[in-house]
């Protein structure tokens, strides 16, 4: 007989209980309601273009999946075609296509930054970031979000202290639970200052800021200091990530990160459907011109109410409590608004918010119903 032990499970059930005590439990939804939770920012996930690309690559024998590593078989021409127009396209000298925005985020930091080396990390950059540092080789040390002296101020330290190893700067040039953006040419500007590379995740801005949706740092692309990690699950209506750097850089990860080379590669099909989203970037500027116009829209109603705008497609509603957001989460999907609470850990404690998502996916008359449903809610609530 085996020995007898208490409930395996008991650990993982006192650890959900305690998140329900603290209403940071949770659960998988479903997709019910008008969007304003998804990150489907230009509508292209269900595009007709998207998928008649990829019904066209599946007709010409382009497998559905790679069947192996990208040192292996797995490495197909469509992924060769994306990365060649990729770079092309975000004006870099290289890209490298993988899984998804995590598995890039913490691929770079787990290879590039070397041991003796630095990482300086904005406070609320993604998870992904901040899971990369702590795996890799180098130290890290968080700034102040958003304040580049902050930044500064943590390098001079680290090198009065004693470091002498090259310092990475990561950001993102949105922020994806406050809808606010780096100070990118001050970071640069530092970066240049102190020898330093920019390590920017452009999760949220690719396809929708930049010339042709290039991306925040399109003015910067082609620099031998910079990397960005260009998601395509978000306004690129796919999956996966594009990492934009010098070839130098493309060629170590290829060599030396583990993520990359100990994985089955990404669907051929996903490479497809991001080659055609960037053609629709090019082709299809009405897109991110009716985003822009939905957004300042969105601002001119918010105001109206007294409540703060947000620069951007995200929009932060700030409750605090986590019972009460997800509360007033489930009010409006009740009345038809697919929008999400955010607790911590995922936001800093007693920053608990709903998370509201401007997409192509609704219209002016959609986000104003929306808005008037979120006042009445509030309203109702007891003081």
């Amino acid at each position: 007989m085996p020995p007898h032990h208490p409930d395996k499970s008991a650990r993982y059930l006192s650890a959900l209980q305690a998140l329900k005590d603290e209403d940071r439990l949770r659960c998988l939804q479903p997709r019910v309601g008008l969007d304003f939770a998804s990150n489907d920012y230009l509508a292209l996930a269900s595009a007709p273009r998207m998928k008649n690309a990829v019904l066209a690559a599946l007709d010409l024998g382009t497998p559905v999946g790679a069947g192996g590593s990208r040192l292996l078989r797995g490495n197909c021409e469509e992924h060769e075609r994306l990365e060649a127009e990729a770079a092309g396209f975000f004006g870099a000298e290289s890209a490298l296509f993988l899984g998804s925005g995590y598995a890039a985020n913490f691929a770079v930091l787990t290879t590039l930054p070397q041991r003796g080396d630095l990482l300086v990390l904005d406070s609320l950059v993604h998870a992904s970031i901040h899971e990369g540092a702590r795996a890799g080789r180098a130290e890290f040390r968080v700034s102040a979000h958003n304040d580049p002296q902050s930044v500064d101020n943590t390098i001079r330290d680290w090198r009065a202290q004693g470091g002498t190893g090259r310092v990475w700067i990561v950001l993102e040039s949105l922020y994806s639970m406050d809808g606010d953006f780096a100070p990118l040419e001050e970071l640069v500007a530092i970066a240049d200052r102190y020898d330093a590379f920019l390590i920017v995740d452009e999760a949220h801005a690719t396809g929708v800021y930049g010339e042709h949706g290039r991306g925040l740092t399109a003015p910067f692309e082609g620099r031998e200091n910079l990397l960005v990690v260009h998601t395509c699950g978000k306004a690129l209506g796919a999956a996966g990530a594009l990492v934009t750097a010098s070839a130098v850089l493309r060629d170590f990860m290829v060599n030396r990160c583990r993520p990359f080379i100990f994985t089955t590669a990404p669907s051929p099909l996903m490479a497809v459907a991001v080659s055609e989203a960037l053609v629709i970037l090019r082709e299809e500027p009405d897109r991110r011109e009716r985003l822009i116009n939905l957004i300042a829209f969105a601002n001119r109603e918010i105001s109206r109410r007294g409540w703060r705008p947000s620069a951007s497609q995200i929009i932060p509603y700030i409750v605090g409590d986590n019972a009460r957001t997800m509360g007033l989460a489930s009010a409006l999907q009740a009345r038809g608004f697919d929008v999400r609470g955010i607790r911590p850990p995922t936001v800093p404690a007693g920053t608990a918010r709903l998370r509201i998502s401007l997409t192509l996916n609704v219209s002016e008359d959609d986000v104003r119903a929306l808005l008037d449903a979120l006042a009445e809610e509030t309203a109702c609530e007891p003081q």
